[in-house]
Parts: C-alpha cells; structure tokens; sequence
C-alpha cells in the first residue's frame, strides 16, 4: 500500500519574482487557496497518511504556515469566527500529516529525493511537483489504482508539442492502451532531434524505494545537478518496470508567471 509522499519545496522560484522575494511560490493563493493546499487535499483523497516536505533555510515560511497555532488560537478566543476556526482545523489536520527535512543547497530533484531515504518505509513511494496541478481528476487516485494493477512504478505524462520537448523530461514508450504505456527510457530535456517522443513527465510518480541506492551513486548531469529523470533511466536500465499514464484531468502550470495567473482563472471555474 502506498501511505507516504513526498513534495520537494526548496526550489527558489525565480520565475515568479517579485511575487517569490517574500513568499514561497507554494504559498501564493489560487482562487484564494494556497497552491500547496491543493496538493495536499489530492494526496488525502487518494489515502496518503504522511507527507515529507523537502524545504530549505530560505523557505521556512511554509512550515511556520502549518505551526502558528499561537496565533489562530488567540485569534478565534478574540474574534468569535467560524471561518477562522474551520481553517485553523484543517492546517492541524494537515499538520499531523506532515515531515519537514532540509535541502539547503539546490542540487537537482534527486538530492532532494534521497534527502528522504531514512523516512520512507514502503517498497514504493508517491511523489508530488507543486508547479504542477491536475484539477478535474485525481491523478494520484488513478496512478495509485494502476500501481496495484501493475505492481509497478508509475509516471504521470502528457503530449507535449515537439518544439518544447526540450523544456521536459521526455519518455520512450511502447504502448499498452489508450491511456498506459510501458516506459523504455527516460530523457531529461532533449533537443527536438534527439527526443524519443513528444510524451513528457509530469510532476506525479510512484517510486521505488530502492531508487536511493541509485541516488547515492548517481553523478550530477544537467546543470550540474542530481535528477530524478536520470535515477529513473538507469533503474529502467536495469529491467525494473515503469508504467506511463496518460491522466485524464486537467493540466494548470503555477510556475510561471502566466501560468500561475491562468491557474486562478481556471480554477474559479469550478
């Protein structure tokens, strides 16, 4: 049974300064919601019980987001407000969920994965990107569903447009049905020639534990940096099985600028 996610949240958000120069990007709102809230509420519904937040120095704003019990509790003894008691008990709620370990230095996706290693104690894992909300449909519900089919990992994808391959982490498939497709390698952003496919991974997986081992060993790539894409391609190397899944909810992208404000717009619909 997968119980336990991970969120990495040490990323500087440097795509939406000004906005990020004084709050974390996971905390802007969304219609009036914190974007991580959102995040949070798809792990619930689809039976996550613990949740580790990899944070940095930087962003320690979002675990005093979850411990200003002090401050609601004076608060709702002044004001007399449901609506401040409701939320106060719903960041309890979400506050006994949650773990907190530190990437302080921005070493790629990978590092701040196996900043986890001793917390997680299942063979698999579930793995969330905050940029990246899927409204509509619980993705992590299905992929979840599809992991106990499979008894494999699994990666949330989409079609891309060939000409922003590069921005990705691109997949080679070879397809199961409409929606599944056995992954046979993993690239971090290709050029347009040399992507294996127009399918790119969005940010939900479900991991194996023993990517760990993969990650101690694994030398930076891109950048500089550890990516999980590349811990991936070598497990994929190495005949473990990876699931594609073609989710059937809608995809918003809050990490940009333009991005983030078609979010709220989207959103409000609902």
């Amino acid at each position: 049974m997968i119980k336990q996610a991970i969120i990495p949240l040490a990323g500087l958000g440097t795509r939406l300064l000004p906005l990020t120069s004084v709050l974390p990007k996971e905390l802007l709102p969304i219609n009036g919601k914190p974007g991580l809230e959102y995040i949070l509420d798809e792990c619930i519904q689809s039976g996550i019980n613990e949740i580790i937040f990899i944070i940095s120095k930087k962003k320690r704003a979002i675990k005093k987001y979850f411990y200003s019990d002090v401050f609601y509790k004076k608060l709702i003894k002044k004001k007399k407000d449901k609506r401040l008691r409701f939320e106060y008990e719903k960041i309890k709620k979400y506050k006994k969920m949650i773990k907190f370990v530190y990437q302080n230095s921005p070493r790629g996706t990978g590092n701040a994965v196996l900043k986890c290693k001793n917390l997680i104690s299942s063979k698999y894992f579930l793995m969330l990107m905050p940029d990246d909300l899927i409204i509509k449909n619980n993705c992590s519900t299905s992929m979840i569903n599809l992991h106990k089919k499979y008894n494999s990992s699994i990666i949330a994808s989409k079609k891309v447009s060939k000409k922003s391959v590069s921005r990705w982490g691109i997949l080679d498939i070879k397809k199961i049905n409409k929606r599944n497709f056995v992954i046979k390698n993993a690239v971090e952003k290709p050029s347009t020639k040399s992507a294996p496919s127009n399918y790119a991974i969005i940010g939900r997986y479900i991991l194996p534990k023993k990517i760990f081992k993969v990650l101690e060993n694994q030398k930076p790539g891109k950048n500089g940096e550890i990516h999980i894409t590349d811990s991936i391609r070598t497990l994929i190397l190495q005949k473990n099985k990876f699931i594609g899944h073609i989710f059937s909810g809608k995809y918003l992208d809050c990490g940009t600028m333009n991005g983030y404000i078609n979010s709220t717009l989207e959103i409000s619909k609902l």
